[in-house]
């Protein structure tokens, strides 16, 4: 019902109809989300800080190719100082290099894509393991919610650092484990991490389920006649669309930390590829007398970190329906 206003108002309102009354626009729960994520100026920053670091991974080597700067891996003997020390930040070398004489900022573009290349792809894989199990738990409830359960809280309480450890141990023969299909480096890192995050993820899609299977749409499908799986992937799980998206964001820079925490213990990326958690583990022996080689990667990291979780906290007040920023 359309609700009459004077014409002037009109474009603050809605739509005039030929009868001089204005209606007010229905938004979408898109438009809703991106007028509320739009407010929040320092959520919309730390964005356009993810888009970039994205970006950066993606075409490190189209970056460091118009910045003139060498391969991450190439070895400058040249670039040390005349006792064989790393040098500092120069013109030639902006940040300066390591103990090897490669160049930090080059190491530090490329580290950027394996941070966030683990950082996904174990987060997707987490997502996926978690919304499936934590939706069969809850949905079909009795001794499979028990079982289920139950292998979440092993899970949880399983030494993850021990575990990654032993893995990458048995692993690093030349063949890997289960006939090459897991090698030492990025494969294993994934693994781990994923198999560390996905039942934090199942939890909350529990909580979540239990209390959507109670809803009345869900008691109309099912006395439609529809199955278990067409309510399930038609009724339940586009409502944990929101959770998903929010706790993956808030997931994502943890498995960033964890990432550098397994490189800096030496069962992560290999060497000479490029980490910043490896960086940060070459440069303890030296950091005294060659500071840039541990700061800059720590404040790559630092950033990286920060930027995910603030978006990670704009998109949970913005997908709040119950939170009006008006």
């Amino acid at each position: 019902m359309s609700v009459p206003v004077p014409i002037e108002e009109a474009p603050e309102i809605g739509l005039v109809d030929p009868a001089g009354e204005v209606g007010i626009a229905a938004r979408s729960p898109q438009q809703l989300f991106w007028r509320r994520f739009r407010q929040d100026r320092v959520a919309l920053a730390a964005l356009v800080v993810v888009v970039l670091l994205v970006l950066v991974a993606i075409f490190a080597p189209v970056i460091t190719s118009v910045l003139g700067l060498p391969d991450p891996n190439q070895q400058n003997p040249h670039a040390l100082d005349e006792f064989g020390s790393p040098s500092g930040p120069s013109s030639a070398h902006l940040l300066g290099v390591d103990q090897l004489g490669r160049d930090v900022l080059s190491r530090t573009i490329y580290g950027a894509r394996v941070s966030l290349e683990v950082a996904f792809l174990s987060t997707g894989v987490a997502v996926i393991i978690g919304v499936t199990i934590g939706m069969a738990a809850a949905f079909y409830g009795g001794w499979t919610d028990t079982l289920l359960s139950r292998f979440m809280d092993i899970v949880l309480a399983f030494p993850v650092l021990l575990m990654a450890i032993g893995l990458a141990t048995a692993c690093s023969g030349p063949n890997g484990c289960l006939d090459g299909a897991i090698e030492p480096g990025l494969t294993v890192l994934v693994i781990v991490i994923a198999l560390a995050s996905w039942p934090y993820i199942g939890r909350i899609v529990r909580g979540q389920v239990l209390s959507l299977r109670e809803q009345e749409f869900v008691e109309a499908s099912r006395s439609l006649g529809a199955s278990n799986l067409r309510i399930i992937f038609r009724e339940i799980l586009p409502n944990l669309v929101a959770p998903i998206i929010v706790y993956s964001t808030l997931i994502l820079p943890t498995n960033i930390l964890f990432e550098a925490s397994l490189s800096y213990l030496g069962v992560g990326v290999q060497p000479p590829t490029a980490s910043w958690g490896q960086m940060i583990a070459d440069a303890v022996p030296i950091f005294d007398s060659a500071w840039w080689y541990m700061l800059f990667p720590g404040i790559a990291l630092v950033v990286t970190v920060l930027a995910f979780n603030v978006v990670g906290d704009g998109l949970q007040d913005a997908l709040d329906p119950r939170r009006d920023r008006r």
